[in-house]
């Protein structure tokens, strides 16, 4: 008896090890495929003056096919959510990571506005859309007992994508055409979608036990303020984010004529550095209070928010390049501390069977209201100037944690309330 129960403690103890070792797998190949979602969506940030100048595009032309993409990806995220909660979320990972990736492949053959927006806006935009909702909800469910943290993780992927970006793409642009940066994400991320398929287990989609209409969850959501309060306040984050990401490129390039390789590396370093350090640290923390209080983790995004308001107004008003870094660091520490908390909030008042539909209708709202930024601020940019119009945007990231404030003082408890008597 004894060399049996010996026996079956070995195996429950291998088991439990093997489970957790798959954990860090699965959140390990989820951060290379999210890294390469971000990668190859800022790929044509950087090499946007190259493109100018190859093909004559105007200003306001090149912001439209920036904001094509959001757009895209923005009206598809939904249903991309919706899928996400009946079908294997391994799946749709990697057959949406092989699609974006021969997107954006097939972007480095484009010579025409209009080809620019079939394949980087619709195609690009469009396999994109179908990632985070699955790969958040997934991670949501595996990391229960430390949800924060690992979501922070995944979502530092979006800062090193972005570096690493702006460093090889700018690099392969200057040195070998801008063709060949898209060429080069693009197998790359063939090869990564080949390799989760490989790897990841197929999930039990979560909606097998229980069953939930799109009109169900489009009601159930709509009786929270929480989440419309919450995802009001992430599309004025990603309304900042988008145009930051599509215009700072140039904006060091016109201002302190900068190469396109450092200005491509200086406007991203700094910001996303930053944000790692402040993704980590806010998913550390509320973590942490949230034990307390769940109601925190809406606490350190509001703080984030507000925070990185002021930093956000001195980039643009900045007159040197060292002060100009000084306020991108600022603003991607608070940045960061706010985007550790994106889903983890979210899932405090989203029952476990429509995370993924809640997340997608989330991202849509927040990015068709963000696919304005970049061609606003290329509208202006002849007249108002690109440094003036950037520095307005301090105004949105304001408004966003004056509504998390509300979120938190009116509603979240009674949402929370409700949450806990379904599970």
């Amino acid at each position: 008896m004894a060399i049996t129960n010996t026996y079956v403690r070995v195996v429950e103890m291998n088991e439990i090890r093997r489970l957790k070792n798959y954990k860090w797998e699965l959140l390990i190949l989820l951060w290379v495929a999210f890294f390469l979602n971000q990668a190859d969506r800022q790929i044509f940030s950087v090499v946007l003056p190259l493109i100018k100048s190859d093909l004559g595009l105007s200003d306001s032309e090149l912001g439209l096919i920036a904001s094509s993409l959001v757009w895209t990806y923005g009206l598809l995220v939904p249903v991309a959510g919706f899928i996400g909660d009946k079908l294997s979320r391994r799946n749709i990972i990697g057959f949406s990571l092989c699609f974006w990736s021969i997107a954006t492949l097939m972007t480095g053959l484009s010579t025409t506005f209009i080809q620019f927006i079939l394949l980087r806006g619709i195609a690009t935009g469009g396999g994109e859309a179908f990632y985070a909702p699955a790969a958040n909800a997934l991670i949501g469910e595996v990391h229960k007992k430390r949800r924060s943290f690992a979501l922070a993780i995944h979502q530092s992927a979006v800062y090193f994508g972005i570096i690493l970006s702006g460093i090889i793409a700018g690099y392969v642009a200057e040195h070998y055409g801008w063709k060949n940066a898209f060429y080069l994400f693009g197998g790359f991320g063939i090869l990564i979608a080949i390799v989760i398929f490989s790897r990841i287990r197929k999930d039990i989609p979560a909606q097998v036990e229980e069953k939930v209409s799109i009109k169900q969850t489009a009601k159930t959501i709509a009786k929270k303020p929480t989440i419309i309060l919450l995802t009001a306040a992430f599309a004025c984050m990603v309304f900042v984010n988008v145009g930051y990401l599509t215009w700072m490129p140039s904006l060091l390039v016109d201002k302190f004529h900068l190469p396109l390789t450092s200005a491509g590396f200086s406007s991203m370093f700094y910001h996303h550095v930053g944000a790692f350090a402040g993704v980590i640290i806010g998913g550390a923390i509320s973590d942490r209070l949230s034990k307390e209080n769940p109601r925190n983790r809406l606490l350190v995004q509001a703080a984030g928010l507000l925070g990185g308001a002021p930093f956000i107004y001195w980039i643009g008003m900045a007159g040197t390049e060292q002060a100009t870094y000084i306020a991108l660091l600022f603003f991607g520490i608070f940045r960061g501390i706010y985007d550790s908390n994106i889903f983890a909030s979210l899932f405090e008042v989203v029952n476990p069977a429509i995370r993924s539909s809640a997340s997608g209708l989330m991202l849509m709202c927040a990015f068709l209201v963000g696919a304005f930024s970049p061609y606003i601020l290329g509208v202006l940019k002849p007249t108002m100037g690109l440094a003036q119009g950037m520095s307005l945007l301090w105004i949105s990231y304001f408004l966003g944690s004056v509504f998390i404030a509300i979120a938190v003082i009116f509603f979240f408890k009674k949402d929370r309330v409700h949450f806990a008597s379904l599970k």
